[in-house]
């Protein structure tokens, strides 16, 4: 009996299979991304610039991926088809479980083995300016600035819906005074797109997102892409300092107040062997060397 020849939606399909299991077991991170109003012609500048620093991007629909992605994350058994090829070569992935976790709505994942941050890098830079439209939901608010508007007279209606002052300077309307007339949040009117497209304002910008990402098979928020190694450390510090004023305010030594400790007890000390006229070695080292910058200072005041 011959063999039906397979569909080109179905090779399509199994190729789409295949490739996203190779892909998962091959990069160690993932990026979760959100595609919501997002153009084919930006997608495609994401992808080759992804290219370019060895990031691959999968997209489809989140039934088909998270088949795949099940199938290719469960252990090989005798009775399955590619049982042979799979049982020498199969690995558990700890980032399937993670990622089928949270691969919801309009997700799409980016597979890299470098830097997250150099994904987040091209995913800021293809923004797509988006003008406004009736019955979408403001994503932030919108002034329309004062000044001339190049609308003729017979167009005043707009302006007088909106209750937007203007008047009339050399045959044209003119804004009085900058107004807000879209808030964040709220459905936009067929009054206020009109005039924004007739003032040639595109006030939204829309871009790839990222949502989550994972690294090194743990889970984290986008926002940690924007932490530099300065903050890192700024924040490292405030709560080193934290602990160091907890342990001094409580009497309860640490590591972290040890120095301020000794430092505290070696100002009592040099405050007790300044006032009894005590010496020893470690005061007669400082108050040499105060003296001695007392003396340094004067005379570079004096050069001055």
């Amino acid at each position: 009996m011959p063999v039906a020849k397979k569909s080109d939606k179905r090779v399509k399909k199994e190729a789409y299979w295949v490739r996203l299991q190779v892909t998962a077991n091959k990069y160690k991170n993932v990026m979760f991304v959100d595609a919501n109003n997002v153009s084919s012609a930006q997608i495609g500048k994401i992808r080759f610039h992804l290219r370019a620093i060895g990031a691959v991007m999968i997209m489809g629909k989140n039934t088909l991926m998270k088949a795949s992605l099940t199938a290719g994350n469960t252990a090989p058994v005798e009775t399955d088809e590619d049982y042979a090829e799979r049982k020498d070569t199969w690995v558990e992935n700890k980032n399937i479980p993670i990622i089928l976790d949270n691969l919801n709505g309009n997700t799409n994942l980016i597979f890299t083995n470098g830097d997250l941050s150099e994904v987040k890098t091209i995913l800021d830079e293809q923004v797509r300016p988006s003008p406004a439209k009736p019955g979408m939901i403001a994503p932030s608010d919108v002034t329309i600035p004062a000044g001339a508007t190049g609308l003729d007279p017979k167009q005043t209606s707009f302006f007088q819906t909106l209750q937007i002052q203007t008047k009339i300077v050399k045959a044209q309307i003119e804004i009085v005074k900058a107004q807000k007339v879209i808030e964040t949040g709220v459905k936009i009117d067929s009054t206020q797109a009109a005039l924004l497209d007739k003032l040639k304002i595109y006030p939204f910008s829309y871009k790839m997102k990222c949502t989550k990402v994972i690294q090194d098979g743990n889970l984290f928020d986008a926002a940690v892409l924007s932490l530099s190694v300065e903050s890192i450390l700024a924040k490292f510090q405030n709560g080193i300092s934290n602990a160091a004023s907890l342990s001094l305010g409580a009497g309860y030594a640490t590591s972290a107040s040890a120095p301020h400790s000794l430092l505290n007890g070696f100002k009592n000390l040099l405050a007790v062997s300044i006032s009894s006229g005590y010496s020893f070695p470690q005061a007669e080292a400082f108050l040499s060397a105060a003296k001695n910058a007392k003396t340094a200072g004067a005379a570079s005041g004096a050069a001055a």
